[in-house]
Parts: structure tokens; C-alpha cells; sequence
């Protein structure tokens, strides 16, 4: 026989420590109904139309190997491709891309920009992506070349951060990881001009990584004055995330 069961039960002690949750299999979309933002959608969609426009522009003028090997290019490409993902996420209502991605598109198009119009625009002489050696007229295509891949995009790219997206994401453990491609790309471009002949016109793509007219000593300390302020860029953009107002309430 069993023994029969006591009327009182006596106080179980408390478990120490804190209660521990355990994973829900459940997804959020499943708890939490998903937000569709249709005008991010839009704009992120034209941002990536007019950045696909503008690469391929400056590769009908030159050629698409050769209009590739620029940093700007690659730049403004990889952002046409972030913000087509990003529209297409906006529209569904899904979550945004990683911010450590989205960061990095950000900081590589404004880099562009703040070197050509600070260190290419006005050199001597005129920076050309085309191989031509006389300044490009306004209004003229390769102005437009230049400018929709320098100022349009940058700018564009720089007021959907700010206006379009949730504030504090990016971080400072991301930048190393940013860093890894201009510095690629320095191996590229020196490698890149090895193999051509020293007659080439388009040999060094940048004036600044010119080993033929500087030297290696001087072009590698251009490039470390460059990827300091590639990294005091990212700093900037870290800081400015984390003390800027979020401009939207819901996942975007």
C-alpha cells in the first residue's frame, strides 16, 4: 500500500540565483506583427537605381575592367546592392540588414567623396576615370559620371543613415573589419600596376598611389595618412550613430 498523501505540504526553500529563461523556438515575426515602411523602400530603391545608373555610365565611357578598378566604383556598386537588399526589407517589413554591412557601404562612399573633392577635383594634372587628359566640362557626361558617383550618392547614402535609420548600431569593434578593404584595396592597385607597362595611361588609378612619379616610400606613407583618415571617418560615424536621435520607432 501506498502511504497516504499529507494534507499540509511543508514551504519549499527558494532556488538561488535568478530564473533562467530558456529560448523560445517561436520567431518575433510570430509575437510581433512586422512593419512595412514603404517611402524607405522607395527612396532606397531610386538610391540604388541612380548608383547602378552612375557605375554603368562611367563604364560606357572607359571600359567596365577598367572603370571597376576604382575605388569610388566599387564603392558606389556594393552601396547600389545594400540598398536594393535594404528596399526589398523595408518593403516586407523584415529585419534591416546588419549594420556592421550597411556601416561599411556608408564609410566606404563618403571616403570617396572626401577624396575627390578634397585631394582629386582640382589636381594638376585633372583627375580623369576615363583616360582623358583635359578637365571634363559641366554638365557634360563625364562630369555627370563624376559627380553622381562623388556627390549624389554619398549625399544620398549619408541622409538615409540619418533619416531613415535607427541610431545606435554601429560600433566601435566593427572598424577593424572596415578596414580590411581599402587596405585590399592598396594591394590591388600597387599589384594592378606591376602588371601593366610603365607607358600605360591609366597605370596608377589614383595621383596619391603613383610609386612611378613618388616613389614606394612616399606612396605607402600616402596611403597610412589616408587609412588614419579613413579610420577617424569611421570614428566620427560610430560617435555621431550613438549621440544622434533615432529618427524612426520601428524596425526599418
Amino acid at each position: 500500500m501506498t502511504a497516504p498523501i499529507p494534507r499540509d505540504i511543508p514551504d519549499l526553500p527558494a532556488i538561488p540565483g535568478p530564473p533562467l529563461l530558456l529560448p523560445a523556438p517561436v520567431p518575433a515575426t510570430a509575437v510581433v506583427a512586422p512593419v512595412r515602411r514603404p517611402r524607405a523602400a522607395a527612396l532606397r530603391l531610386v538610391i540604388a537605381v541612380v548608383a547602378t545608373g552612375g557605375v554603368a555610365l562611367q563604364a560606357l565611357l572607359s571600359t567596365p575592367a577598367h572603370s571597376l578598378s576604382y575605388f569610388s566604383v566599387q564603392a558606389d556598386a556594393l552601396l547600389a546592392v545594400v540598398m536594393l537588399l535594404s528596399a526589398r526589407r523595408a518593403w516586407r517589413g523584415r529585419r534591416p540588414l546588419p549594420a556592421a554591412l550597411t556601416g561599411a557601404a556608408l564609410l566606404y562612399v563618403l571616403t570617396a567623396a572626401l577624396a575627390y573633392h578634397l585631394l582629386l577635383a582640382h589636381a594638376t594634372p585633372p583627375f580623369s576615370m576615363t583616360g582623358a587628359t583635359t578637365a571634363p566640362e559641366r554638365w557634360h557626361t563625364r562630369w555627370a559620371a563624376l559627380q553622381i558617383l562623388h556627390t549624389v550618392i554619398p549625399l544620398a547614402a549619408l541622409l538615409d543613415w540619418l533619416l531613415l535609420t535607427p541610431a545606435a548600431r554601429l560600433h566601435l569593434r566593427q572598424i577593424a573589419s572596415w578596414l580590411l578593404y581599402p587596405l585590399a584595396y592598396l594591394a590591388f592597385a600597387l599589384t594592378r600596376a606591376v602588371f601593366l607597362p610603365p607607358a600605360h595611361p591609366a597605370r596608377y588609378l589614383y595621383p596619391f598611389l603613383d610609386a612611378a612619379a613618388h616613389g614606394y616610400r612616399a606612396t605607402l606613407a600616402n596611403a597610412l595618412l589616408i587609412g588614419l583618415g579613413i579610420y577617424a571617418l569611421a570614428v566620427l560615424l560610430v560617435t555621431l550613430d550613438h549621440t544622434r536621435p533615432t529618427p524612426v520607432r520601428h524596425r526599418c
